[in-house]
């Protein structure tokens, strides 16, 4: 039995691996739509969901959606009127950029800066991937 042989079999002994994320649940987006601008009420919420800063989240929906955008209190408000579905989509791509194990896809990641270098570290499988920040 030869080496690819044998990794073979090993690889189909191995259980499969679970791509339900149930007990991780990215919350929708909450809001509503005032004259020209959206509030956004529970975006600290879903950053703390994610495990990431408020800031760095912003930072990305607002270049994707390619609107400005402030904090206020415990809300977020976009310069523009953007649907729920739209934030939530953004969100999601967020996340599987800067939140899910590239090897494992586990959301229990931390971001992590090595000198001039950002690092998504997980804290169950041990990865660790570089990454340009392009926000």
């Amino acid at each position: 039995m030869n080496y690819e042989d044998m990794l073979n079999e090993a690889r189909e002994k191995l259980p499969q691996t679970s791509t339900a994320t149930s007990r991780f649940e990215i919350p929708n987006v909450r809001g509503q739509i005032e004259g020209n601008k959206t509030i956004i009420s529970n975006f600290y919420q879903i950053a703390d969901t994610l495990g990431r800063k408020p800031q760095h989240l912003l930072k990305y929906v607002l270049k994707e959606l390619a609107t400005p955008g402030t904090f206020r209190k415990q809300a977020v408000v976009l310069g523009s009127k953007v649907s729920a579905s739209k934030i939530n989509e953004k969100i999601k791509a967020y996340a599987d950029e800067f939140v899910f194990c590239k090897e494992c896809n586990g959301p229990d990641t931390k971001m992590v800066k090595e000198g001039d270098v950002y690092y998504i570290k997980c804290q169950v499988c041990g990865a660790r991937h570089s990454f340009y920040s392009k926000i």
